[in-house]
Protein backbone atom coordinates (compact mmCIF):
# COMPACT_ATOMS: atom_id res chain seq x y z
CA UNK A 1 0.00 0.00 0.00
CA UNK A 2 1.27 3.32 0.87
CA UNK A 3 2.02 5.97 3.21
CA UNK A 4 -1.84 7.14 2.79
CA UNK A 5 -3.60 4.35 2.48
CA UNK A 6 -7.04 5.22 1.99
CA UNK A 7 -9.28 2.29 0.81
CA UNK A 8 -8.53 -0.83 2.85
CA UNK A 9 -9.32 -4.02 1.74
CA UNK A 10 -10.37 -5.70 5.20
CA UNK A 11 -12.97 -4.35 7.63
CA UNK A 12 -11.04 -3.40 10.83
CA UNK A 13 -11.14 -5.42 13.42
CA UNK A 14 -12.63 -4.20 17.24
CA UNK A 15 -10.72 -2.08 19.53
CA UNK A 16 -10.12 -3.67 23.14
CA UNK A 17 -11.57 -0.50 25.21
CA UNK A 18 -8.58 1.01 26.96
CA UNK A 19 -6.06 0.10 24.56
CA UNK A 20 -3.73 3.13 22.72
CA UNK A 21 -2.90 1.50 20.04
CA UNK A 22 -6.14 0.00 18.92
CA UNK A 23 -7.53 3.58 19.51
CA UNK A 24 -4.81 4.48 17.22
CA UNK A 25 -5.63 2.03 14.40
CA UNK A 26 -9.36 2.75 14.90
CA UNK A 27 -8.16 6.79 14.17
CA UNK A 28 -9.96 7.55 17.86
CA UNK A 29 -6.81 9.00 19.11
CA UNK A 30 -4.66 10.97 16.52
CA UNK A 31 -1.03 9.63 15.65
CA UNK A 32 1.55 10.38 13.10
CA UNK A 33 0.81 8.05 10.98
CA UNK A 34 3.75 7.09 8.27
CA UNK A 35 2.51 3.98 6.77
CA UNK A 36 -0.56 1.70 6.53
CA UNK A 37 -1.39 -1.50 4.75
CA UNK A 38 -4.53 -3.96 5.19
CA UNK A 39 -2.44 -5.78 8.11
CA UNK A 40 -0.30 -2.83 9.32
CA UNK A 41 -0.31 0.85 10.87
CA UNK A 42 3.20 2.22 11.06
CA UNK A 43 3.42 5.26 13.29
CA UNK A 44 5.81 7.99 15.18
CA UNK A 45 6.59 6.84 18.54
CA UNK A 46 5.95 9.75 21.28
CA UNK A 47 9.24 9.46 23.37
CA UNK A 48 11.73 8.62 20.75
CA UNK A 49 14.28 6.68 21.71
CA UNK A 50 15.98 7.13 18.21
CA UNK A 51 16.06 10.11 15.91
CA UNK A 52 13.63 8.01 13.45
CA UNK A 53 11.40 5.97 15.94
CA UNK A 54 8.39 3.93 14.41
CA UNK A 55 5.80 1.87 15.84
CA UNK A 56 4.39 -0.79 13.83
CA UNK A 57 1.29 -2.59 14.93
CA UNK A 58 -1.13 -4.84 13.57
CA UNK A 59 -4.52 -3.74 13.02
CA UNK A 60 -5.67 -6.51 15.09
CA UNK A 61 -4.94 -6.73 18.75
CA UNK A 62 -2.28 -9.10 19.92
CA UNK A 63 -1.38 -8.72 23.19
CA UNK A 64 2.53 -9.40 22.23
CA UNK A 65 4.58 -11.34 20.21
CA UNK A 66 4.00 -14.80 22.31
CA UNK A 67 0.97 -14.39 20.88
CA UNK A 68 2.06 -14.71 17.32
CA UNK A 69 1.22 -18.41 15.78
CA UNK A 70 1.18 -20.11 12.67
CA UNK A 71 -1.92 -18.18 11.27
CA UNK A 72 -0.27 -15.14 11.77
CA UNK A 73 2.04 -16.27 9.13
CA UNK A 74 0.56 -12.78 6.48
CA UNK A 75 0.92 -10.35 9.57
CA UNK A 76 4.69 -11.27 9.86
CA UNK A 77 5.49 -10.88 6.35
CA UNK A 78 3.47 -7.72 6.21
CA UNK A 79 5.37 -6.46 9.10
CA UNK A 80 8.79 -7.01 7.70
CA UNK A 81 7.42 -5.11 4.37
CA UNK A 82 6.52 -2.13 5.73
CA UNK A 83 9.51 -2.13 7.88
CA UNK A 84 11.41 -2.36 5.00
CA UNK A 85 9.12 0.91 3.44
CA UNK A 86 9.09 2.65 6.21
CA UNK A 87 13.21 2.16 6.06
CA UNK A 88 13.52 3.65 2.70
CA UNK A 89 11.51 6.41 3.23
CA UNK A 90 12.79 7.61 6.61
CA UNK A 91 16.48 7.48 4.35
CA UNK A 92 17.64 4.12 7.00
CA UNK A 93 17.68 1.13 4.80
CA UNK A 94 21.33 2.03 3.42
CA UNK A 95 22.87 3.07 7.00
CA UNK A 96 21.04 0.82 9.08
CA UNK A 97 18.59 0.36 11.86
CA UNK A 98 16.97 -1.59 14.20
CA UNK A 99 13.70 -3.70 14.29
CA UNK A 100 12.91 -5.00 18.29
CA UNK A 101 9.66 -6.64 20.15
CA UNK A 102 9.58 -5.66 23.45
CA UNK A 103 7.77 -8.60 25.60
CA UNK A 104 6.96 -8.09 29.05
CA UNK A 105 7.67 -6.36 32.34
CA UNK A 106 11.86 -7.02 32.00
CA UNK A 107 11.75 -6.55 27.95
CA UNK A 108 9.95 -3.37 28.69
CA UNK A 109 7.06 -3.96 26.58
CA UNK A 110 4.43 -0.92 28.35
CA UNK A 111 1.77 -1.28 25.89
CA UNK A 112 0.14 -4.89 25.54
CA UNK A 113 -0.60 -4.34 21.81
CA UNK A 114 2.14 -6.56 19.40
CA UNK A 115 4.58 -3.54 18.30
CA UNK A 116 7.53 -3.82 16.48
CA UNK A 117 10.27 -0.72 17.22
CA UNK A 118 11.93 0.65 14.07
CA UNK A 119 14.96 2.59 15.57
CA UNK A 120 17.35 4.34 13.25
CA UNK A 121 19.20 7.51 11.85
CA UNK A 122 21.93 6.93 14.65
CA UNK A 123 24.56 4.22 15.25
CA UNK A 124 23.16 1.54 17.75
CA UNK A 125 25.10 0.16 20.53
CA UNK A 126 25.12 -3.23 21.47
CA UNK A 127 24.34 -5.07 23.91
CA UNK A 128 20.91 -2.81 24.02
CA UNK A 129 19.72 -1.26 27.09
Amino acid sequence: MSPAAENLQRPLPTPVPGCPFCQIVSGELAASIVWETDLVVAFRDIAPAAPIHVLLVPREHLPDALSLGESHADLLVDLAVVARSVAEAEGVASSGFRLVFNVGDDGGNTVSHLHMHLLGGRPMTWPPG
